[in-house]
């Protein structure tokens, strides 16, 4: 016959008097986690305490109860009531609601109270955010309610919006929560389930993958472009803007390409209406031009408007007040915030002033024209008065009147008697003793000029000085001027455009630098060639080396060209490279998808990371796609001062890792350790943490609202 099985009974519950209850030695909870003492207080306010408190009755040494009951399971919801008393929220004697355990040990209730409760599943907590907002809640109030920051409602909602399918995947552990926040790039699901397809047939599923495959064909942000247009007026016009709330997005990406191509366009026909009223004969307009477009090209000298009076004394008084608060604060650490806000004032109110229009010619106006496009930092960039050789005037030769006198004679015979003509030619060219003061034959002259051709390059090897006068004075008529044929010497100046445009090359720093070296020089050489002697003259010493270092500098061409090669040429550049100690990193130049590791083939870019980084940091990646290994070696390279062959200098030593040192330092090994971290150990991390853009802290994804 079988036996009844015993039934279970429960625990008793009841309410306890708060002043009658005290912590207990035996809970094991020793380490501070979770919600702070003072949110758990604050919750209890809200929504009073939501989970009873597990007491076991406190005895005499007769075995006798006390009264009082110890606390072995539920110390923090304790602290927290207690905190509430302590501010005269809650009375003393306040009912607690509790249950009272007999039997067994105090230790075992804390234990199994805290091991046994199950997490809140942290798409649970994304959709319940989204209950909220869906009943009305505002994501400042729900911030408030659940005690985290605005940022984070902000996250958890953008997670819950994700495609229900991606979700689905999540929730059966389909998905890490990295690769989910990456989906939330890009709002569109249909986009969303397309990419989380292609990753299912490839091996990588890395979350930077994701986030550049859901950008695929969107502009940054930052792109001078979208700065040009701006982002608010791209936002009216119905353009989307990705962001990324989970990691830094520089402002994100605009999806509409077509619409911002389309406002780039439409901005810049408007500014370059304005631009073309002046009386240009060209506009030419485009977001970008390549640099060296101008070359070819003669720019005309304008004179830029003087200041008036007023303008004058206005520079004089706040150039006055800069000195003096230059002076005053001369010798201190750091400036006070008012006196840097006033420095930063007065030094705008200058450049102001400086940065005067230019007025041309009219007659010049009407035969040159304008570029018009976009700088580096998105703003409307202008380049006036250009003029292209077709549209030069004709140069008149120049002839010697005697010359000419003979000529008109020898024309007017033609003329009566042509039978003569040459006769009378032959018979001018070479003229009788007794005819009086004719032209020199053009025989003589070439012979007298030969001896004098000869005295001058003598004399001018005697005189260094002269010599370097006289080849500055040629290479600047070259580059300055546009005919540049008044002077004698040989020598030519071939100023190349860049027929190999690398990206972003017109707005690097190194282009502007020798732009504004060349524009200084413009403003201060005469505005006719025929003065340049004279005031090359009156140039310091100095001044001329400077100006000759300029010119020369135009010339230098040590661009690979495959159609064209000059290894004799290169092997030279690399000679000028050493004399000048040529510092490619200090130029700004780094490793990037774009401009070099992007557009190589795998075992380089292998080779580049091994070489700055140590092999095992390449072995690291080797297993990756062409794409992926790209974006990670730009992450390792950053900052690494790594070069490819080309951009090396001879002599500089390559900033490579020695693997033997690195591990014996720790700086191979560690980083090692650190990426292994990264790699194997985000995945569960970010199951229980959300990192806040711009936010340091990480964030507990799993708050009980009662602990």
């Amino acid at each position: 016959m079988a036996t009844a099985a015993k039934k279970i009974t429960l625990s008793s519950s009841r309410d306890i008097p708060f002043n009658q209850l005290v912590i207990s030695q035996a809970n094991v909870r020793r380490i501070k986690a979770g919600v702070s003492i003072e949110e758990l207080a604050e919750d209890i306010a809200r929504r009073t305490l939501l989970q009873s408190i597990t007491v076991r009755p406190v005895r005499d040494a007769d075995g006798n109860e006390t009264g009082m009951f110890e606390i072995p399971a539920g110390g923090r919801r304790y602290r927290a009531l207690e905190l509430l008393v302590k501010q005269k929220r809650l009375a003393k004697n306040a009912p607690v609601p509790c249950v009272v355990r007999e039997g067994g040990m105090a230790e075992e209730d804390s234990l199994a109270e805290n091991i046994q409760r199950a997490p809140l599943h942290p798409l649970d907590q994304f959709r319940a955010f989204l209950t909220f907002r869906e009943k009305g809640m505002s994501e400042e109030e729900i911030a408030a309610n659940q005690f985290v920051s605005v940022s984070v409602v902000k996250q958890r909602l953008r997670l819950a919006s994700v495609s229900p399918t991606l979700l689905d995947v999540y929730a059966a552990d389909g998905m890490t929560l990295d690769q989910l926040m990456a989906f939330t790039v890009n709002g569109d699901h249909e986009r969303q389930e397309q990419v989380f397809e292609r990753l299912a047939q490839g091996y990588s599923k890395e979350p930077h993958l994701i986030r550049r495959m859901l950008t695929e064909g969107a502009v940054r942000a930052a792109d001078k472009r979208a700065q040009f247009v701006g982002l608010e007026a791209y936002a009216e016009a119905g353009g989307v803007i990705m962001h990324d709330l989970f990691q830094g997005d520089d402002g994100g990406w605009l999806q509409d390409v077509g619409l911002l191509d389309m406002q780039v366009a439409e901005k810049l026909r408007e500014q370059s209406e304005a631009i073309s009223a002046e009386g240009w004969k060209w506009i030419d307009v485009a977001p970008d031009f390549p640099y060296g477009h101008t070359y070819g090209l003669r720019h005309l000298r304008g004179e830029q408007l003087p200041l008036t009076e007023e303008e004058q004394a206005t520079r004089d008084a706040l150039q006055a007040e800069l000195d003096g608060l230059e002076e005053t604060y001369a010798d201190a650490e750091d400036l006070p915030d008012e006196v840097d806000e006033r420095l930063g004032e007065i030094e705008t109110a200058i450049s102001a002033l400086d940065d005067r229009p230019i007025v041309f010619d009219p007659e010049e106006i009407a035969r040159a024209g304008a570029f018009v496009s976009i700088d580096g930092s998105g703003n409307l960039r202008v380049e006036r008065g250009y003029v292209r050789p077709e549209d030069e005037q004709p140069i008149e030769r120049e002839v010697d009147p005697e010359i000419a006198d003979g000529v008109s004679t020898i024309s007017a015979r033609a003329e009566n008697d042509d039978d003569h003509m040459i006769a009378d030619i032959e018979t001018t060219a070479e003229p009788e003793e007794d005819d009086g003061m004719k032209p020199i034959p053009d025989r003589l002259m070439s012979e007298l000029t030969a001896h004098r051709t000869l005295a001058l390059r003598h004399a001018i090897g005697e005189h260094p000085d002269v010599a370097f006068l006289a080849a500055l004075h040629a290479l600047t008529l070259r580059a300055f001027y546009h005919y540049g044929s008044d002077t004698c010497l040989e020598l030519d100046l071939k100023s190349v455009s860049f027929g190999a445009q690398a990206p972003g090359l017109s707005d690097s720093s190194l282009a502007s630098a020798v732009d504004g070296r060349h524009q200084t020089w413009v403003a201060a050489l005469p505005k006719e060639p025929g003065d340049l002697w004279d005031a090359l003259q009156a140039f310091d010493s100095d001044s001329r080396r400077a100006l000759f270092a300029h010119c020369v500098s135009l010339s230098v061409n040590a661009i690979y060209e495959a159609y064209n090669r000059r290894p004799r040429a290169l092997a030279h550049a690399d000679l000028l490279a050493q004399a000048v100690d040529l510092d490619m990193v200090a130029a700004g130049w780094e490793p990037t998808i774009d401009n070099y590791l992007g557009r190589v083939t795998k075992a380089r870019i292998l080779a580049s990371v091994r070489e700055a980084k140590g092999t095992r940091a390449g072995d690291r990646i080797e297993h990756l796609k062409k794409g992926d290994m790209a974006e990670k070696a730009q992450e390792l390279l950053a900052g690494s001062g790594w070069l490819p062959e080309p951009l090396r200098t001879p002599g500089h030593l390559v900033n490579a890792v020695d693997d033997a040192s690195a591990v014996e330092t720790g700086q191979s090994g560690g980083r090692e350790v650190e990426d292994a971290a990264e790699d194997g150990g985000e995945t569960a991390m970010a199951e229980t943490e959300l990192q806040v853009e711009d936010e340091p802290a990480e964030i507990d994804m799993h708050v009980i609202a009662a602990e």
